[in-house]
């Protein structure tokens, strides 16, 4: 009788996700040995945020490209541990920038294909200019949502991820702002002009990939 090979429980990582992680355990080990527990605290606590996206794809069954799921999980550890641990926020003046941009336009590509995948992909339901502005709101919801987490931390931890309060805030929100009307703006390039937008690959291959949410999308 041969038995069913279980399912793994995470999708494939890429090498560089594996090298994080390692870092990671690397880092609560010795943070324990140290007695630095609050390190220890924040590399675990990083740890197990990185496996989050690739826990829900799975648990949805929802196709992500791996670089694309590399890049949330680098960002996880960009922004906690060496923004916070490793002290890059202070170190490196533009290290909070580059990471709200880039996961601005990040949760601009995201809110866009969750808006679209309302419509089950039906070009023709909604304006792309209309699916492309709630894909704007969603990159900046979550971009306001994470300074409250950032006020909530300096005031209960002692941190300091706002650093010149409200000025690092605004200046914040006005990154995520432009981060994700290019991620959400691209997005309504792609349904206009289809081939010629930026990032027509990766929208293609998450609309192809998952034919099960935009069951009605139709290309050009």
């Amino acid at each position: 009788m041969r038995f069913k090979r279980p399912r793994n429980v995470l999708p494939d990582a890429t090498f560089s996700t594996k090298i994080i992680w390692f870092l990671l355990i690397l880092a609560f080990v010795a943070g324990v040995f140290t007695g630095r527990y609050a390190s220890a605290f924040l590399a675990l606590g990083t740890f197990a945020l990185t496996l989050v996206p690739l826990v829900v794809a799975r648990r949805f069954d929802v196709y992500v490209p791996r670089r694309f799921m590399g890049a949330i999980i680098l960002f996880i550890f960009a922004t906690l541990f060496l923004g916070e641990v490793v002290d890059f926020y202070n170190r490196y003046w533009w290290w909070d920038v580059v990471l709200h941009g880039g996961s601005a336009l990040g949760f601009g590509l995201i809110g866009f294909l969750a808006v679209f995948m309302m419509f089950q992909g039906d070009r023709f339901a909604a304006p792309p200019l209309a699916i492309g502005v709630f894909g704007l709101c969603f990159a900046i919801s979550i971009g306001a949502l994470w300074e409250i987490f950032e006020y909530a931390m300096d005031q209960t931890f002692g941190t300091s991820m706002q650093k010149n309060g409200l000025q690092d805030t605004m200046w914040d929100l006005i990154v995520d702002t432009i981060g994700g009307l290019v991620g959400s703006g691209a997005g309504v390039i792609y349904l206009i002009r289809d081939s010629d937008a930026p990032f027509a690959t990766f929208f293609r291959d998450i609309i192809t990939r998952n034919k099960r949410l935009f069951a009605k999308y139709r290309s050009k």
